[in-house]
């Protein structure tokens, strides 16, 4: 993963509405959740989260997709993963520093 990726990954999780619907999307899974749904369980405004879902998906952490009337949006679990590996992959100066049960694979 290049640089300029993760750092607009971070960037994007470093406003605290975006790290709530993050990690909401991450916590239901691939079924994912509808705007209303997110908005009801987080106390936003539709127009604040609608916001934030725009910045999430440019930071292409989230996606979307239509289901009939709905959009569905679900957490992207493999760039979730690779933003992980970028910061982790010089850590304990190159070796293997955490166990297999430690290491998140979702």
């Amino acid at each position: 993963m290049e640089e300029k990726h993760v750092i607009k990954a971070l960037a994007a999780l470093a406003q605290p509405n975006r790290l709530q619907i993050f990690r909401a999307l991450v916590v239901k899974g691939s079924e994912g959740l509808t705007p209303a749904l997110l908005a009801e369980s987080l106390g936003l405004p539709a127009n604040t989260l609608s916001f934030h879902l725009k910045e999430l998906k440019h930071a292409d952490l989230i996606s979307q997709e239509r289901s009939g009337r709905n959009l569905i949006y679900r957490a992207q679990y493999d760039r979730m993963n690779a933003v992980l590996a970028f910061l982790t992959q010089n850590c304990c100066q190159g070796e293997a520093c955490l166990t297999e049960a430690a290491a998140c694979h979702c």
